[in-house]
């Protein structure tokens, strides 16, 4: 399997660490979107959407967004919970992941750190919206240690990085303490170093 993917990208990292996770073997293929690596002739033949990540799997089909690669590589592993309304549960929060969620914090996060924006020069709605779903992941860490149950799964492999990533954006984290024990929990049982 070959999986292009920009380092510095949440998304691209979420497959990575499914894939270490799961120990799939794989070659890592360094694809920098800030140097237009994914508007080639090549690339656009895999992903004619020129966007990362992507992954080219075993059998040579290529398979683009991180939510939809990180099921398929999960699928029948203990990433997955096998109860059919804690899959749901585990889906809700990744479609969230994408629709409210990355967005904001990603995005805010892209700007300042990458475009030199100050904080304080992003757009209103942006670091509101941004701050509703860090609150929302707060709340809902109140009553369980991981995203969708007593267990990790996709969920919190899906919303991990780029909320980890969030005081890169302008957020401070120090207001979330269920947010920050949890990233914590997540990286230790997906052996990722802080």
């Amino acid at each position: 399997m070959r999986i292009y993917g920009d380092s510095i990208s949440g998304n691209c990292l979420k497959v990575k660490w499914t894939a270490d996770y799961l120990g799939l073997a794989y070659d890592w293929i360094e694809t920098d979107v800030l140097q237009s690596q994914t508007r080639t002739p090549q690339f656009l033949a895999l992903n004619p959407v020129g966007q990362v990540p992507t992954v080219v799997l075993d059998d040579g089909r290529p398979l683009a967004q991180s939510n939809a690669i990180i099921l398929h590589l999960a699928e029948g592993s203990d990433l997955v919970p096998s109860d059919a309304y804690q899959r749901a549960r585990m889906l809700e929060w990744m479609f969230w992941e994408q629709y409210s969620h990355e967005p904001y914090v990603a995005v805010a996060r892209f700007q300042v750190k990458y475009l030199g924006k100050a904080p304080a020069d992003l757009e209103p709605r942006l670091v509101e919206r941004g701050g509703a779903a860090l609150q929302r992941l707060e709340d809902a860490l109140a009553g369980s240690p991981f995203l969708a149950g007593a267990r990790l799964s996709l969920a919190d492999v899906a919303l991990a990085p780029y909320t980890r990533m969030a005081p890169d954006g302008g957020f401070d984290l120090a207001g979330y303490p269920r947010v920050t024990a949890w990233i914590a929990r997540v990286e230790q049982a997906l052996g990722i170093e802080a």
